[in-house]
C-alpha cells in the first residue's frame, strides 16, 4: 500500500509571497483597483479592459480570501501554485491585444475529481489517490478552460468518491479535506458531492467553479448555497478526464452566482471531444452562444409544468414555492399542475446501474491513470488498511456492493439500465409533449439536514433531481429565497438539449426576483 502523505490545504504564506514577487517580475505590473464583493465576470472583464484591474490582481484577491476565510469552511483543498504566473501571462496577452474569450483572466475552481496535468492533485477527495501519478493530460474540459483564458485557481473539496463510498456518508466530507461547511448555516449540510465548488462560489473565493453530477450533485449544493447550477444534457460536456461514478449519468457543469456567469462558463465547456463518443452529437450541430438566450422576457408565453409530487411534505416550502409560481405567471408564463410519481423500483434500478458502472468505469480510469491502485479491490484494501484516517465516520458499503457486480454485459445491469432510462425519459417526454410544455419546475431542495457524524439524515427531505439526472436531461437551479435563513433553489428542467429554453426561463426568473443574498462569513 502507498504511504499516506499530507499536503497543505492552502498556499503557505511564504510561498504565496514568493509567487507574488515572481509573477510581478515575469509579467505586467498588477493593477490594483477595487474588486467589489461578489463581482461577476462582466464587471471584472470591464475593469481589465479599462486597465483598472489585471488578472494578477484578481487572482491575488481570491487567493487572499481563500487563505484568510476558507479555513472556517474547508471548501478549497489546494490552490494552484502556478495561478499567478498563468494570470501574468494572460495579462501580457491582453496588453498585446489578444483576449481569448469572456473568461480571459477569470479565476475558476475545479472539483477534485477533474484531472489536471499540473502541480495540483486529482483525488476525488480520497487519500488513496494522493500519491497517484499526475494525470497524463488535462481533462478535456480543463483544456477548454485554458484555451478560453481562464485561470485554474485550485481544487475544491467534495464528498469523497462523489458520495459513492458508503450508504451513510456525510455530504461534503472527504479524508483529504474534512467536512465542508455551509456558509449560510455551519450546522447544516452544504449538500454534495460538489459541495466545495458551491461553497467556494457562495463565499466569493472565485468567480466560477466546475462541479459534476450523477444525481443531484450540481443542483443540490448550488441550491443549498444560494448560487446557480447548470446540470447540462448528457452529451454536451466531455466526460474524459473526470473520475467517474457512472457514464450513463455523469456530467460536469457550471456553478456561479448568476445565470449569466454560469452560461459564460457553459459556453467554454460545451464542445465535441473525439475521445468521448457521447459528444458526437455536437459534430453536426451549429455551435451555440448560450448568452443569446439571456432574455429578460424569457418567461413570456412559456408553458411550465409544476411537479406537484414535490409538494405536500413541507408547508413552509410549499408557501415559498407558491409565491415563486406567481412570479412565473406575472412574467407571462402559463403554469400547469402535473405529477410524476416514480415507482419504488425506479430508485432500485438506478442504484443497480450505478453499482455496475462504478466498478467498470473507475477501473478503466485507474488503468489509464497508472499507479499502484488499479482496481476497486485495491481501493477497498487501502481503505481497510487506513481505516482510522479514511473511515473514521462511515464505511465503504457501496464499494463492497459494487465489487460484487460482474460486467456491463450482465442481464441484471442491462435490465436496470433499460428500465431506469425508459422510465425517466418517457415520464418527462410524455407529460411535456401532452401539455406542450416548455419546461418543468420544482423546488430544488428543502432546508438541509444537520451535519452529523452518523451521516446524512434525509428523511422528509424534498429533492427533484433524480428524473433529469437519470434521463440525462438538463436541470438549472436558481436561488428562490430562504427558509429559516437557509437557501432554497428553484429547478427548471426540460427535454434533452433544451438548454436554450431553460436558460431564457431561468434568466427571466432570476431578473424578476434577484433573491440571492451573500452569506455572512465566519470571522477568522
Amino acid at each position: 500500500m502507498p504511504a499516506l502523505t499530507a499536503r497543505p490545504r492552502a498556499l503557505p504564506a511564504l510561498l504565496f509571497a514568493a509567487l507574488l514577487g515572481a509573477c510581478q517580475s515575469a509579467g505586467p505590473q498588477a493593477a490594483h483597483g477595487a474588486i467589489p464583493p461578489d463581482a461577476d465576470v462582466t464587471t471584472l472583464q470591464s475593469a481589465m479592459a479599462a486597465g483598472s484591474l489585471s488578472a494578477v490582481a484578481i487572482t491575488e484577491h481570491y487567493l487572499a480570501r481563500i487563505a484568510t476565510l476558507d479555513p472556517a469552511l474547508r471548501s478549497v483543498l489546494e490552490v494552484n501554485p502556478e495561478a499567478l504566473a498563468i494570470a501574468a501571462a494572460l495579462d501580457a496577452e491582453r496588453q498585446a491585444g489578444q483576449v481569448r474569450s469572456p473568461l480571459h483572466g477569470i479565476p475558476v475552481l475545479l472539483k477534485d475529481n477533474i484531472d489536471t496535468a499540473d502541480q495540483l492533485h486529482t483525488t476525488a477527495g480520497s487519500l488513496a489517490l494522493l500519491d497517484a501519478p499526475v494525470p497524463a493530460s488535462d481533462a478535456f474540459l480543463v483544456s477548454r478552460l485554458r484555451e478560453a483564458g481562464a485561470v485554474i485557481l485550485g481544487k475544491t473539496n467534495m464528498s469523497e468518491w462523489a458520495n459513492f463510498r458508503s450508504t451513510s456518508s456525510s455530504s461534503g466530507w472527504s479524508s483529504r479535506g474534512g467536512q465542508t461547511l455551509n456558509p449560510y448555516d455551519l450546522t447544516r449540510t452544504p449538500c454534495g458531492s460538489s459541495s466545495g465548488s458551491a461553497v467556494a462560489v457562495a463565499a466569493d473565493f472565485a468567480v466560477l467553479a466546475v462541479g459534476t453530477e450523477t444525481d443531484g450533485s450540481i443542483v443540490c449544493p448550488a441550491s443549498h448555497n444560494s448560487i446557480v447550477g447548470i446540470k447540462p444534457s448528457l452529451g454536451l460536456v466531455s466526460r474524459v478526464g473526470i473520475i467517474p461514478i457512472a457514464h450513463s449519468q455523469d456530467t460536469a457543469g457550471p456553478m456561479a452566482r448568476t445565470v449569466r456567469d454560469a452560461v459564460l462558463l457553459l459556453n467554454a465547456l460545451v464542445a465535441e471531444d473525439v475521445q468521448d463518443e457521447i459528444t458526437s452529437n455536437l459534430r453536426t450541430r451549429t455551435p451555440l452562444d448560450y448568452t443569446a438566450f439571456l432574455q429578460a422576457d424569457g418567461l413570456q408565453g412559456k408553458r411550465i409544468g409544476v411537479m406537484r409530487q414535490t409538494f405536500g411534505r413541507n408547508a413552509t416550502l410549499d408557501a415559498l414555492m407558491e409565491t415563486q409560481l406567481q412570479v412565473l405567471r406575472d412574467a407571462g408564463a402559463e403554469v400547469f399542475d402535473i405529477a410524476i410519481n416514480p415507482a419504488r423500483s425506479f430508485g432500485a434500478a438506478e442504484t443497480q446501474v450505478l453499482l455496475f458502472e462504478f466498478k467498470n468505469d473507475l477501473e478503466n480510469y485507474l488503468y489509464e491513470r497508472g499507479g499502484e491502485l488499479q482496481t476497486l479491490a485495491d481501493l477497498i484494501a487501502f481503505n481497510e488498511a487506513n481505516a482510522a484516517t479514511v473511515m473514521p465516520l462511515f464505511g465503504q458499503e457501496l464499494f463492497l456492493q459494487a465489487q460484487e457486480t460482474t460486467n456491463l454485459g450482465d442481464a441484471e445491469y442491462l435490465s436496470a439500465l433499460g428500465y431506469s432510462k425508459a422510465f425517466s425519459q418517457s415520464s418527462l417526454n410524455s407529460v411535456m409533449q401532452d401539455l406542450e410544455l416548455d419546461a418543468l419546475v420544482a423546488p430544488t431542495n428543502s432546508i438541509g439536514w444537520p451535519v452529523a457524524p452518523g451521516g446524512d439524515k434525509t428523511e422528509g427531505y424534498v429533492s427533484s433531481a433524480s428524473l433529469p439526472a437519470v434521463s440525462g436531461y438538463p436541470n438549472i437551479t436558481v436561488p428562490a429565497g430562504y427558509l429559516q435563513n437557509f437557501p432554497i433553489g428553484l429547478s427548471f428542467m426540460g427535454r434533452q438539449y433544451s438548454e436554450p429554453t431553460l436558460i431564457a426561463i431561468a434568466y427571466a426568473y432570476e431578473q424578476a426576483t434577484l433573491t440571492r443574498q451573500a452569506p455572512a462569513l465566519p470571522t477568522p
